[in-house]
């Protein structure tokens, strides 16, 4: 790949902004390529490292499809990709886009487990996606071609593929409802699973999402998140490129050393205005920011629009936490653009219309758990964030057990549809069948999994169904529990999973597993009641409380905690909880 100057891409220029309305990908990185924007990939502190205008990345791209077909690659055919933010990774996904290839963005090593446990995570995936050939970057070469190996797939670092045979091939005509790639999401609460989105649903997703934001003509996207995520993936990568604008890039492992560095790149460039993050990364920030001065003389915020939530539950008081550190730096809260979505549906479901920010509902424990109201108690109230109106194009609807659909403020399934839902679950009919269903109409609706309510066209998320704890009739959202104890002092967020398991006598009891970082053991001991106390005054009953080593909790690839692989890592034993005292 050829080295442009260390001069990064510009906001504006002549070509007029398209949002999305192409038949293919294809046709939308063509379309980028005619216009002088493009990616900027910046080091650890933020400093320019390459810029990467889309003219060049559409030129690298079909030399990478051309030594695609060169080794074998047939139309359909998956290529795993380990996707690290660079250009390199760029080039690829577009050469399998114009080879009628599916590329498979799989993750890199996190500072979560080890060697051999990264080898099987991508065994794993590599098993489902079935791919003809694993490209990753030569860092990683051990760990992903023993992975490799073990699937019987060909692997290859993209050094060495870059030096293959580029000679000049026939390109396949795509259509709008070829497979685009294979997605895998996180896998919070089931196997991993290779979500299949064709064309057609990635640009009407595109489309939609630019739209709910107002992207503008000027608008310049700022961006740490992984590439193997379908935020980062869908709405950082693939969207600027359809949406014609240029992005700036930290590596997610930059941003985990250096957080503000994030903060410091929107400062910098007077057109970054759009920038995403799951909300543990406005809690990283302003945690980082509050034993320092001078904010408003490092930082400039004022032009930030469109501040993203989204990937995991929106914490208002982390929100407002954030607002309270930067608003002297010209931050504000209208900026806030909470959102709903899933790889299922491509990305986005719903998005809060600009300069709305965080809104929220505060709903009775009660009416989240289905109980009747305890009248000896005073009444509990959770703050429930509003999550946006529906994308263009895309319908919600909320059902019962027995899918009727629920009028306005009352608890159900949330349910979606639309050209942005995804084709299937590649080769597990099963689970496509499962989530989706046609009603009688024949239209078909995605089963999200996820619980909610809809007030005058706004989405709230309460939960997912599947983590629900169900005690004695009554159901205990894992978040609350969490929560409760991340409020006592020395816990971060991520640091505790509640889940429920099965007793020997049958019945479902609750387990916290929380780190602890306390090594005397009479600490250890008074640490376990006061959590145990903690829950109890939130849900009424006493759980099995844990203390396990730090960095224990196991992960998803995106970085969220995965609590039904704690659990079951649990429940094998294959997770030690500290011993306490004998008095314990």
């Amino acid at each position: 790949m050829t080295d442009s100057k260390l001069t990064p891409t510009p906001n504006d220029c002549p070509l007029p902004r398209r949002r999305s309305d192409f038949a293919t990908f294809a046709d939308a990185i063509d379309y980028a390529a005619l216009s002088e924007k493009g990616l900027n990939f910046h080091d650890m502190r933020g400093d320019l490292e390459r810029a990467y205008p889309f003219a060049e990345m559409r030129a690298d791209g079909i030399a990478m499809a051309y030594r695609l077909i060169a080794a074998g690659i047939e139309r359909g055919d998956r290529v795993a990709l380990v996707a690290e933010t660079s250009p390199e990774f760029a080039a690829l996904f577009c050469g399998c886009v114009y080879a009628g290839a599916w590329p498979v963005p799989l993750p890199l090593p996190t500072t979560f487990g080890g060697k051999e446990s990264y080898i099987d995570q991508l065994a794993v995936q590599l098993e489902s996606s079935d791919p003809k050939m694993l490209i990753y970057p030569g860092e990683i070469a051990e760990m992903a071609f023993a992975a490799a190996e073990r699937q019987g797939c060909q692997g290859i670092s993209w050094e060495e593929f870059a030096q293959g045979d580029a000679t000049e091939k026939q390109l396949p005509e795509l259509q709008p409802d070829d497979i685009c790639y294979l997605q895998y999401s996180s896998g919070s609460t089931r196997f991993p699973t290779g979500v299949a989105v064709t064309h057609k649903a990635l640009l009407h997703n595109l489309y939609g999402h630019a739209t709910g934001v107002d992207l503008g003509i000027n608008d310049r996207v700022v961006s740490w998140l992984p590439w193997y995520h379908d935020m980062g993936l869908v709405g950082c990568f693939l969207s600027p490129i359809a949406n014609q604008a240029s992005c700036d890039y930290l590596k997610t492992e930059h941003f985990a050393r250096r957080p503000l560095a994030w903060l410091d790149l929107i400062s910098r460039n007077p057109g970054n205005t759009l920038s995403y993050s799951p909300t543990f990364g406005y809690d990283i920030c302003a945690r980082r920011i509050s034993s320092q001065s001078h904010v408003s003389e490092r930082f400039d915020l004022s032009r930030w629009r469109t501040a993203g939530n989204g990937a995991d539950m929106i914490r208002p008081d982390v929100m407002q936490n954030f607002v309270n550190a930067f608003a002297e730096a010209g931050f504000r809260a209208s900026a806030f653009t909470p959102s709903y979505g899933l790889a299922e549906a491509t990305l986005a479901v719903t998005v809060m219309p600009p300069g709305e920010g965080i809104r929220v509902e505060l709903v009775e424990e009660e009416r989240l758990s289905g109980a009747e109201r305890d009248l000896s108690r005073p009444a509990r109230y959770r703050a429930i964030v509003n999550c946006g109106k529906p994308l263009p194009g895309m319908e919600v609807e909320i059902r019962g057990e027995h899918g009727e659909i629920k009028g306005d403020h009352q608890i159900g399934k949330v349910w979606c549809r639309g050209e942005s839902v995804m084709h299937s679950y590649f080769r597990n009919e099963e689970a496509t069948n499962d989530c989706l269903v046609a009603k009688e109409d024949g239209e078909i609706w995605l089963d999200t999994g996820d619980m909610g309510y809809l007030g005058d066209g706004y989405l709230f998320i309460v939960g997912r169904a599947k983590d629900m704890i169900i005690i004695n009739g009554k159901n205990h959202w894992p978040q609350d529990i969490e929560w409760a104890v991340e409020q006592l002092p020395g816990f971060n967020h991520g640091d505790v999973a509640a889940f429920s398991f099965e007793t020997d006598s049958g019945e479902e009891a609750p387990a916290v597993l929380v780190h602890c970082r306390v090594s005397d053991p009479e600490e250890r001991l008074r640490l376990h009641e006061q959590i145990r106390d903690k829950v109890r005054s939130i849900t009424g009953m006493n759980c099995v409380v844990e203390l396990v080593p730090p960095r224990t909790l196991p992960r998803t690839s995106s970085g969220k905690l995965s609590r039904a692989k704690a659990k079951r890592l649990y429940l094998a034993g294959e997770i030690e909880p500290i011993k306490l005292l004998e008095a314990a």
